[in-house]
């Protein structure tokens, strides 16, 4: 199976009329909607579709710039920059030669993956570019794109329902290397279903990189995932060597503070002005995303160029929350600038879901999206 380094653009069902479907030409001046879209990724391009996300195409250790006041982070990408050294060659599968653990950890062995740690954790908390260095271990890793793979827990859970759990085994066990951003450990039952699939692919002689997001009710101030991650994957935490990277969120330090939102009348003439810009209510949003899955949230921001949504109001319920926190995910993979209307962002949550278990979720939805509202700023100046 062949891999294309940039993610294709998804397969979407859409009526064959351009304003029922809510698509158009990007020279249309008629924003589009994401409300009017309902995207179908099929089961087939899953695989194809595991390659890092537009934002990190061209991220590699190099542009990484670790915080001077912070040396794990110099350390982290040192300990990286070794580990992709050390995935050259053969396919453990296929190899002729003895093959090693990771960094050189355990013996070579010729008919079983090695004893010692085959994969790393990347342990730190948001903002301070663990998925940059995710990538870059992607990239760096001397193997053709089809032989390594990038996706979220949540992809890989997504996969393993479309295509089955051995058919999952037997499409992933001829990779080099599989980087899983985002590690789900608020869900037991996926947990354990990735747990057992990823000790069959270490089986195979895949090597892992990983990040994670902490337990629910586990997050205090300052305190990282490693334990967590390590207790919940049980049987395969021998496999894992923790890399631990300290520092604060790269994407507030030393930028300003998120501009202030905009008017509904400034939103709406931005979006009719932007080519590729789509229009929504936000509330209108939130109901549309409860009736399309979370695993097509990246397509359906497909061909867009900014999202701009009026009226943003504190979200109701834990359920919307999280589904906002995926969609702000996509977003910020795909680098598409966000106008809004209303309440500022950092008003999403509320004060009970900022202290709760998913706190780190929604400090990160905050940070990306804020991120993105600095992106949009000058397209008000242009409308």
């Amino acid at each position: 199976m062949s891999c294309s380094v940039a993610r294709p653009l998804a397969w979407v069902t859409v009526p064959t009329t351009p304003a029922a479907s809510g698509f158009g030409s990007l020279t249309d001046t008629a924003p589009l909607s994401l409300c009017a879209r309902e995207p179908h990724v099929p089961a087939d391009r899953l695989v194809a579709e595991m390659v890092p996300p537009p934002r990190f195409d061209s991220v590699r250790f190099g542009t990484y710039i670790p915080d001077p006041n912070q040396p794990s982070q110099t350390e982290a990408v040192r300990v990286l920059e070794s580990f992709a050294t050390g995935l050259g060659g053969a396919h453990a599968s296929g190899a002729k030669k003895p093959r090693r653990g990771f960094l050189g950890f355990g013996k070579a062995k010729d008919a079983k993956a090695p004893a010692g740690p085959r994969g790393v954790y990347l342990d730190g908390g948001y903002g301070v570019g663990k998925t940059h260095l995710l990538a870059s271990l992607w990239h760096a890793t001397p193997a053709e794109p089809d032989l390594k793979a990038f996706g979220t827990f949540v992809e890989l859970t997504n996969l393993v329902g479309a295509l089955g759990f051995q058919k999952t085994v037997q499409t992933l066990s001829g990779h080099r290397l599989l980087c899983i951003d985002e590690f789900e450990l608020d869900d037991p039952g996926d947990t354990v279903l990735v747990s057992t699939l990823l000790g069959k692919l270490v089986d195979a002689g895949v090597a892992l990189a990983a990040t994670s997001n902490t337990l629910p009710g586990k997050l205090g101030e300052g305190r990282f995932a490693a334990a967590d991650f390590l207790r919940e994957i049980q049987g395969l935490s021998a496999r894992f060597r923790p890399l631990r990277i300290d520092g604060e969120d790269y994407r507030h330090r030393g930028l300003p503070e998120a501009p202030a939102p905009f008017t509904d009348e400034q939103v709406t003439k931005a979006a009719h002005a932007t080519p590729g810009a789509s229009l929504d209510a936000f509330p209108r949003l939130l109901d549309h995303l409860a009736r399309v899955h979370p695993s097509r949230y990246g397509a359906l921001t497909d061909e867009l160029r900014a999202v701009c949504l009026t009226d943003v109001q504190a979200v109701p319920d834990q359920s919307t929350a999280l589904r906002l926190v995926v969609l702000a995910d996509r977003l910020y993979d795909r680098e598409i600038p966000v106008l809004a209307s209303g309440q500022p962002f950092d008003r999403l949550f509320s004060e009970e879901m900022l202290n709760g278990g998913y706190r780190k979720k929604y400090f990160r939805a905050i940070s990306r999206l804020t991120a993105l509202a600095r992106d949009a700023k000058g397209l008000v100046a242009s409308a």
